[in-house]
């Protein structure tokens, strides 16, 4: 009895809310994954727009070449046309030469005119000739540069392509893992599910003669009265003593749960609507809570792992039922054991 008075009368020890360590560790996976996937499809949109903004200007400069290619193959055709034009013009001449040379006593004036006239055709002839071979020349590099535009393209399509099939199998495996996940996640909760069943049932076992404690849902009620005097949260004798077989099994249960099921007892401090103010407790807020953290204490005293152990207060906030009356207000005052997910 000495030793047990003892170990009541120390102090509980500092708390820590450990059911939220499980909810972060599972959502931050969850924004590391989705950021991993919208920081691909960002990368991916980004390099999908430069290749798009540079297959514009290709676009543009094949446009222009092409037409150039057009007016060049104009001139072209303009310059044969005129050298045609040219070279009968100087059949013409020499024929008319010929014919001005067979004659005897052609004027001399004459035959000099037309032979100058002749000179100066083939000399033409000649410019004309130069001309179209350099339109030529212009249109075989302007063919050549639209060959190699044609190529960029077809490589900036391929790359696009390898691209998006980059993009559409990371969006494969980040579904896998969302499954894969969700499974696990799953799992863990059936097989949580069949440990506090195993857990209410030992609770139900213990504490069957007990009507000031009932069972709702998942959760075990403790009426207020049966825990702690009015408007105080240390735990009086017949409190401590039904906390004791509360954490016996406990303890128990937390030897038969495998290690990688991530589980926390949470102990829920509630008051009736009418307001307290005291020195200790300023509002229903200060002393649901220090309900929940007293209790949570003397279990940790009595062996419970610290880290399965959650602590809140609800005030007057969370009422079972709705109402005035004194029954009513006596079921709202109550402390709630739940076996959760951390």
């Amino acid at each position: 009895m000495a030793r047990t008075r003892s170990r009541r009368s120390n102090e509980y020890g500092e708390f820590w809310p450990g059911y939220v360590d499980v909810m972060s560790t599972l959502l931050l996976t969850f924004v590391f994954l989705l950021s991993l996937f919208m920081l691909a499809q960002y990368f991916v949109s980004q390099e999908s727009g430069r290749k798009d903004t540079a297959l514009g200007k290709l676009n543009l400069q094949i446009a222009e070449l092409t037409s150039l290619l057009s007016l060049e193959k104009g001139k072209s055709r303009g310059l044969e046309d005129e050298l045609a034009a040219i070279q009968a013009t100087l059949a013409a001449a020499r024929a008319e030469s010929a014919r001005l040379s067979g004659l005897a006593g052609l004027d001399a004036e004459r035959a000099g005119t037309a032979e100058t006239r002749v000179s100066a055709l083939t000399k033409e002839l000649e410019g004309q000739k130069e001309i179209s071979s350099e339109a030529l020349a212009r249109v075989d590099l302007l063919n050549q540069q639209l060959l190699a535009l044609r190529r960029q393209i077809a490589a900036l399509n391929e790359a696009l392509a390898a691209a998006e099939a980059k993009d559409k199998d990371s969006q494969a495996r980040i579904t896998d893992l969302g499954a894969r996940l969700n499974v696990v996640l799953a799992r863990q909760v059936q097989e949580l599910q069949r440990y506090r069943s195993d857990f209410f049932g030992r609770l139900r076992e213990l504490l069957r003669d007990r009507k000031d404690i009932r069972i709702v849902g998942d959760r075990f009620i403790f009426q207020s009265e049966v825990l702690f005097p009015s408007g105080q949260a240390t735990m009086t004798p017949e409190g401590l003593a039904a906390i004791d077989q509360l954490a016996s099994a406990i303890v128990e249960l937390e030897r038969q749960i495998p290690k990688e099921i991530s589980w926390a007892l949470q102990v829920d401090g509630h008051t009736d609507q009418r307001p307290i103010a005291s020195s200790a407790f300023p509002s229903n807020w200060e002393l649901s809570s220090a309900r929940a953290t007293s209790v949570v204490k003397y279990l940790i005293s009595r062996g419970v792992p610290p880290n399965r152990l959650v602590a809140a207060g609800y005030g007057e906030f969370a009422p079972l039922e709705d109402g005035t009356s004194e029954e009513v207000l006596r079921r709202n005052r109550r402390i709630e054991l739940k076996l959760t997910n951390r």
